[in-house]
């Protein structure tokens, strides 16, 4: 029997000469290194939004106690730590001393949620409202939204969205499905029948850094 240009070795079975083509197993051998491959980027992909998962989890179960919030805009000229007080839609003593968090709607620290916040575009003087979001119009998208809770963590959020709604809209309270959202409200000028609303989306979460003692105690207890 003549051999055929198989690959470059063989071997004999008894009478039967078995040929082997050897770039074919190299070809194999490298399938198998790419799925070897394709099985850890998919294992760890999975650890991945396990850490998510499990971050989101802690989260929700480190709301903090007091839900009193501040805001910062820093490209409006008045709000700087504002205090933003969870009550009603009709609580006219939360807007007359800082900016409202419409109760019933969601928090930063959830994952899924549309923080809705009313601010006065006049409001009172001597107030943390006196003219607290005059100025929300000049609002673009890219520019930041900070939210800080009482136990110091800063939810720092981007604006992406505009829109004017009627005074009577309900909708614009519902959360945005997979979306942690803050909605600031204000009346339009200069009539102030409709109302303004200037939506961010959470882009991180920074928390307090505890101190060096803070940490050593952690440690040794």
């Amino acid at each position: 029997m003549r051999p055929r240009g198989f690959g470059s070795w063989t071997r004999t079975e008894g009478e039967r000469t078995v040929y082997y083509r050897s770039w074919t197993w190299r070809r194999l051998g490298r399938w198998a290194l790419a799925f070897a491959g394709l099985v850890l980027i998919l294992g760890a992909v999975g650890v991945v939004f396990s850490d998510v998962r499990t971050a989101d989890k802690a989260a929700e179960a480190s709301a903090p106690k007091d839900e009193t919030m501040t805001l910062t805009v820093p490209k409006m000229r008045r709000v700087r730590n504002i205090p933003v007080y969870n009550a009603p839609a009709s609580n006219e003593a939360a807007l007359h001393d800082g900016t409202l968090h419409v109760e019933g709607t969601g928090f930063p620290w959830q994952d899924e949620a549309n923080v809705y916040i009313a601010g006065h575009r006049l409001g009172y003087p001597r107030t943390d409202s006196f003219l607290v979001f005059y100025d929300l119009n000049k609002l673009r998208n890219g520019n930041r939204v900070v939210l800080k809770d009482t136990e110091d963590r800063k939810y720092i959020y981007k604006v992406f969205h505009r829109k004017v709604v009627s005074p009577h809209a309900k909708k614009v309270l519902d959360p945005l499905p997979g979306k942690n959202v803050v909605t600031l409200q204000t009346c339009t000028l200069p009539n102030y029948t409709r109302r303004l609303l200037i939506q961010a989306k959470l882009e991180r979460v920074i928390a307090k850094k505890p101190r060096p003692a803070q940490a050593s105690a952690n440690k040794t207890g």
